[in-house]
C-alpha cells in the first residue's frame, strides 16, 4: 500500500477504475468516504490559484492560510450532510456571434469538493465512455476528434453527414434523468445526495438568486463530466446499440454536446436525422432546427450539381 497522500489517493482511484473496467455492470456502494482531508487537500492543490472569486470573495490564497483547519471543518460538514454548495456567481462572456454566454463562478470550497467528486466519477466512467467521445476527457482533445472525423470520411464509404446542435444543452439537462443515469453505476446514497445538491445550488445574477431545477451550469468543474455521463446514455450507447445495427454504415464523433454522424446511404442519413429529434425529445432536449443539417457529398456530387444547373 502506498503511504503518501498523493499515492493513497491515486491508489484508491486506480482500484475504482480497475473494478469499473473489469465489470461494466458493477455498482459502487461506497464512494463518499473517499472525500477525506487528504483527498480534499490534493483537490485544493490542483486548483488554479488565480481564478475569479465566487460569492464569498475567498481566494485560493485566503483559504490556504488555515488549510488544515478549513479542510477538517469541510470534511465534518460533508460527513453529517451539512455541506450546502454556495450558489455560483453568474457572469457573461462574449461569443463570436455577438451574443453572451452565461458562466458560473464557484466558491473555493465548491471547487474543492467538485474537483474531488469529478475525479471519482472519471475513475468509473472513463472505462464506459465511447472511443468516439472526445470532449472534456483526459488525454483527449478537439484535434483528435477532427482527425477521427477525417479518417472516417477518407477511409470509409461515407456520402452523407448529419450534423446536430442540441439547443441550450447545458441549461436544459434534466436533473431527474441525470440522477437516474448516475444510479446505473452508483448506489452510494451519500454521494448521490451531494451531487443533487450541486445540481440544485443555483446562481446569483445581478443580486438575484435563482434556484436551478434543470441544467448543469457552465463553469462548474462537475459540469463537463456530468454532461458526458448524460450524453453517454442518451446518445452514445443508443447510437452504438440501436442506430448502427439498423444502417449499412454509420459512425458518430462527439465533442461534448457537439456531434457529427457520418453515413453511407441517403435513406439511413434521413432516418438518423429524424430519430435524433425523437431521441432527444424523449429526454427533454431539442435538436436546434436552424443549426442542424444534413450534408451530401462524394465523387458524384459535382456531376449531380452540373445536371441540376443544365438548362433544358
Amino acid at each position: 500500500m502506498l503511504n503518501t497522500e498523493l499515492g493513497t489517493t491515486e491508489y484508491k482511484l486506480i482500484l475504482i477504475s480497475e473494478h469499473a473496467k473489469r465489470d461494466p455492470h458493477m455498482q459502487f456502494t461506497s464512494l463518499a468516504h473517499l472525500l477525506d482531508e487528504g483527498f480534499l487537500k490534493l483537490s485544493f492543490n490542483s486548483l488554479d490559484k488565480n481564478k475569479a472569486l465566487g460569492l464569498d470573495k475567498v481566494s485560493w490564497y485566503d483559504y490556504a492560510q488555515n488549510l488544515d483547519e478549513n479542510l477538517e471543518k469541510l470534511v465534518a460538514r460533508l460527513k453529517r450532510k451539512a455541506f450546502r454548495p454556495t450558489p455560483a456567481r453568474r457572469v457573461y462572456i462574449p461569443k463570436s456571434d455577438g451574443r453572451k454566454r452565461p458562466l458560473g463562478i464557484s466558491t473555493i470550497e465548491n471547487k474543492i469538493v467538485e474537483r474531488a467528486v469529478a475525479w471519482i466519477l472519471e475513475s468509473i466512467y472513463e472505462n464506459d465512455f465511447s472511443d468516439m467521445s472526445f470532449g472534456f476527457r483526459p488525454r483527449r482533445n478537439c484535434h483528435q476528434a477532427l482527425k477521427k472525423l477525417n479518417d472516417l470520411i477518407t477511409y470509409n464509404p461515407v456520402s452523407h453527414i448529419v450534423e446536430a446542435d442540441i439547443k441550450g444543452f447545458f441549461d436544459n439537462v434534466s436533473h431527474e434523468y441525470m440522477m437516474t443515469f448516475l444510479q446505473i453505476r452508483i448506489k452510494d446514497s451519500s454521494l448521490l445526495f451531494l451531487i443533487r445538491r450541486f445540481l440544485q445550488a443555483g446562481y446569483v445574477d445581478d443580486g438575484l438568486q435563482v434556484r436551478t431545477d434543470e441544467g448543469t451550469p457552465q463553469g462548474s468543474i462537475l459540469s463537463p463530466i456530468m454532461a458526458n455521463i448524460f450524453l453517454h446514455y442518451v446518445l452514445d450507447k443508443w447510437f452504438e446499440n440501436v442506430v448502427k445495427k439498423h444502417t449499412e454504415f454509420c459512425e458518430i464523433v462527439r465533442y461534448a454536446d457537439d456531434f457529427v454522424c457520418v453515413v453511407r446511404l441517403q435513406k439511413d442519413a434521413e432516418r438518423i436525422e429524424e430519430a435524433l429529434y425523437k431521441r432527444f425529445g424523449r429526454f427533454g432536449l431539442e435538436i436546434h432546427p436552424d443549426k442542424s443539417k444534413r450534408i451530401t457529398f462524394g465523387k458524384f456530387e459535382l456531376q449531380k450539381a452540373a445536371k441540376l444547373l443544365t438548362v433544358p
